[in-house]
């Protein structure tokens, strides 16, 4: 009796050959869906992917030219001139970019990826960006990360959804703003009247010790904490209060004395926790590289922004109105207050390869390649 191999023509049989190795290795080369690590996302403008753009506040950057070398090349609410660090940092993981956590898209699949609570204006303190009126401050987006388990667990189930979160990367940037939209926002300001800068410092991380906890408390096992950058040296701070240009010492000091109080705070917590659940980011010293040596790292300016008007660009924000660098890979700056893209680029690079001075106790590189082994 012939088989069915032997009752096949040639050129059929070579096809249905071809299509079964090629189906093999579609299987074998395929990841799987539950195999990819979701990535949450939680903080102020450095980070916020546009949940801003749904909320009625002046904190947004929702008109061009932000977004000017974006793919879509339109403004998407992030404070950049295209992506910003949540976006590169998905990008070398090979993961698609978080979500807004208020975006209509973020259902489905969607929610496997993970999801991006931050908002700019937003600091340690709920007192920090009053001037924005309604943003999500951190405890606010705690509750909205809730209700993103919830929906994750009506989709996957609760134990998928748990473990979902346990394994997840988790990044918070918080604190510049506590200075530069609190603390120095005017010269007499409430918090400077009541707190010296060190007891401030002290004052802060002693209120981000609780949000931290509370961020374990709600599953988080591999967080990624970002120092502030050198708030002294930002174009709207050399615009307002440098002399001939040079960062303002002021500031500086208070950074200094905010990121070594995180990373010591940071060092007890993971003691008492019995694991290296937080890794301290020394985004000071990151920046600190192309901004006093821009050259060396291919910029023409680390002082004037890209977009703005006034001294160093530094004044107001970026509008269609302001002034625009022709080419945003040669400024370290895109506005007054946040990196450009390429800058972002440089930052992202010591977060996944940088040696402890900048990532402590391990770079996300080394995260990775310990957490694969699980």
């Amino acid at each position: 009796m012939p088989t069915l191999v032997s009752m096949l023509s040639p050129s059929v049989f070579v096809s249905t050959l071809i299509i079964a190795l090629v189906a093999a290795l579609v299987g074998i080369v395929a990841p799987k869906a539950e195999a990819a690590r979701a990535f949450f996302v939680f903080g102020d403008s450095l980070v916020d992917n546009g949940n801003n753009n749904y909320l009625a506040t002046t904190a947004r950057a929702d008109s061009p030219p932000y977004g000017i070398d974006y793919p879509t090349h339109r403004p998407t609410g992030r404070f950049s001139n295209g992506l910003n660090l949540p976006d590169i940092i998905s990008e070398k993981l090979g993961s698609e970019a978080t979500l807004p956590c208020l975006s209509p898209q973020l259902t489905g699949k969607k929610l496997l990826v993970g999801a991006n609570f931050a908002s700019a204006g937003i600091g340690i303190l709920n007192d920090t960006g009053i001037q924005f009126v309604n943003i999500l401050r951190i405890f606010r987006q705690f509750e909205l990360f809730q209700q993103y388990q919830r929906r994750l667990s009506a989709q996957v189930g609760q134990a998928q959804a748990q473990r979902l979160v346990n394994n997840a990367l988790v990044l918070i940037t918080l604190g510049g703003n506590d200075y530069v939209n609190n603390y120095f926002l005017t010269p007499f300001s409430a918090r400077s009247r009541q707190f010296s800068i060190p007891n401030y410092s002290r004052y802060l991380i002693s209120e981000y010790r609780k949000i931290l906890r509370r961020l374990y408390e709600l599953g988080a096992r591999r967080v990624m904490v970002t120092g502030t950058g050198p708030l002294g040296c930002v174009p709207a701070e050399l615009a307002m209060r440098s002399r001939n240009g040079e960062c303002v010492p002021e500031l500086q000091r208070a950074a200094g004395i905010f990121n070594t109080g995180l990373v010591q705070m940071i060092q007890q917590l993971n003691r008492e926790l019995g694991a290296n659940v937080f890794v301290s980011a020394n985004a000071f010293n990151m920046n600190m590289n192309f901004i006093t040596s821009p050259q060396r790292y291919g910029f023409v300016t680390s002082k004037v922004a890209c977009c703005g008007q006034g001294p160093y660009n530094g004044l107001g924000t970026c509008t269609p109105l302001s002034n625009l660098c022709p080419n945003r890979n040669i400024y370290a700056f895109w506005d007054a207050f946040h990196p450009s893209e390429r800058a972002n680029r440089l930052i992202v690079q010591q977060i996944m390869t940088g040696s402890t001075e900048y990532m402590n106790p391990m770079n996300l590189s080394t995260i990775m390649a310990m957490d694969s082994k699980f």
